[in-house]
């Protein structure tokens, strides 16, 4: 909700009142940090290196862990050229290709404009994973184990 000079309005936390009052207080209510800007919003440059991408991926980890019954519906923020990259490079090199062919190194020899296009494509909505390629891989009991390899864009997004 929204008043005078587009400023939100500051944040609102419920109390749960306690069940006997006069009581000494059997279960405190855990206290909620205030709200201040946009809660959880990297506050990073937009040119960011590794190692400020991973601690704000970090973070996400983080929150999610302590709020674990929260759901997180703003992240799209997270997911920039910069985060597209880091995931890159955390790739196996030699993983093997999935069904649209591309190997970690034809991917890499046209890095740069391939992660701005998945990123315009992940924000724009027009980014569909591609289906995984299917092998099956021989157990010791002669038995076969199924196994899915992801396209390329699809392991680092």
């Amino acid at each position: 909700m929204m008043n005078g000079q587009e400023k939100s309005d500051s944040g609102i936390v419920a109390v749960k009142p306690t069940n006997k009052t006069g009581q000494p207080v059997a279960e405190p209510v855990e206290p909620r940090p205030a709200t201040k800007g946009n809660v959880g919003q990297q506050s990073t440059h937009r040119t960011q290196d590794r190692a400020r991408v991973t601690q704000a991926l970090d973070r996400v980890r983080k929150a999610a862990r302590q709020r674990k019954k929260e759901r997180f519906t703003a992240l799209f923020h997270h997911i920039n050229v910069d985060t597209l990259r880091t995931a890159f490079y955390a790739l196996k090199r030699k993983a093997a290709p999935g069904v649209d062919g591309m190997t970690w190194q034809d991917y890499e020899a046209d890095l740069e404009p391939r992660l701005r296009d998945l990123h315009k494509r992940v924000h724009s909505g027009a980014y569909r994973p591609q289906p995984s390629r299917r092998t099956y891989i021989p157990k010791a009991d002669g038995k076969q184990r199924p196994l899915a390899i992801a396209a390329l864009e699809d392991k680092s997004s």
